[in-house]
């Protein structure tokens, strides 16, 4: 007869997804939401909104001095421990800025020195995009090319840089950003930049994402200013930049958010 108490257990019945069914689940996050420094602003519609997530873009863009910070994108799962008392690069934040365009019309600058999960990308971009408070006329999206999403082989010693647009960018007369060839195809853009220009597509707002190559460096900055921002930002604004080679080390991607 066998021994009940030494006899090995007969294996479970249930899968080990099955067993997550008896867990009870997280409570959801929070969602995000936009903080202004004048809670009784008016509906912001800007000529241009650029939204700026790659490395070298957020370094450029937060050099110009004529911005005005006007508010936030706060993702509740973020914290503001070490972030210091003025804005900095090296912050985890997500500010949004505002310039004055050359027609007048103030541009929109959302430096987004985060990382945003999938899960958050439709929920952010609907935020930023013709949702309650801004609506944009055209939007451009800076961000860097993954090496796992690019089908061939990247260089590591050559800056790279190319343009995905919406149909209704496509369509007109006047590109928005003329100096960068069409993405190649068969290569995958994923995550907050393909929700943003999906949700521009979806609205039918002129946009352009631009990606570039490598992820960070200062030729990549000079490529940036000397390509893309030249065909978008007013002259005296491209003037008020200066690179500072102290912001070329990509702190984002050394941080915990990135492991």
């Amino acid at each position: 007869m066998e021994d009940a108490l030494t006899e090995a257990p007969p294996p479970s019945r249930f899968f080990n997804e099955d067993l997550d069914n008896f867990i009870k689940p997280s409570p959801p996050l929070p969602s995000p939401f936009l903080l202004f420094s004048d809670p009784n602003s008016n509906l912001l519609s800007p000529s241009l909104l650029i939204i700026a997530i790659s490395s070298p873009s957020l370094h450029l863009l937060h050099q110009i001095s004529s911005k005005t910070l006007i508010g936030s994108l706060i993702l509740p799962e973020v914290p503001f421990s070490g972030n210091s008392i003025e804005p900095s690069p090296k912050d985890k934040s997500c500010n949004i800025y505002s310039i004055n365009g050359d027609d007048g019309r103030s541009i929109l600058l959302v430096l987004t020195q985060f990382s945003i999960s999938p899960e958050r990308s439709h929920t952010v971009a609907k935020l930023l995009i013709d949702g309650n408070k801004i609506h944009p006329e055209k939007v451009l999206i800076l961000d860097s090319i993954e090496s796992r999403n690019f089908r061939g082989k990247l260089p590591p010693d050559e800056i790279l840089g190319f343009k995905l647009e919406t149909m209704e960018e496509k369509l007109t007369s006047e590109a928005m950003v003329k100096g960068l060839d069409y993405f190649p195809s068969g290569s995958v853009i994923d995550g907050i930049s393909a929700a943003l220009l999906a949700r521009c597509q979806i609205k039918k707002i002129r946009a352009t994402l631009c990606v570039t190559w490598p992820q960070n460096g200062y030729s990549v900055i000079s490529y940036l200013k000397s390509v893309v921002l030249k065909d978008v930002l007013p002259k005296l604004t491209l003037s008020s930049v200066l690179l500072d080679s102290d912001l070329v080390r990509d702190s984002r991607y050394e941080s915990e958010l990135y492991t």
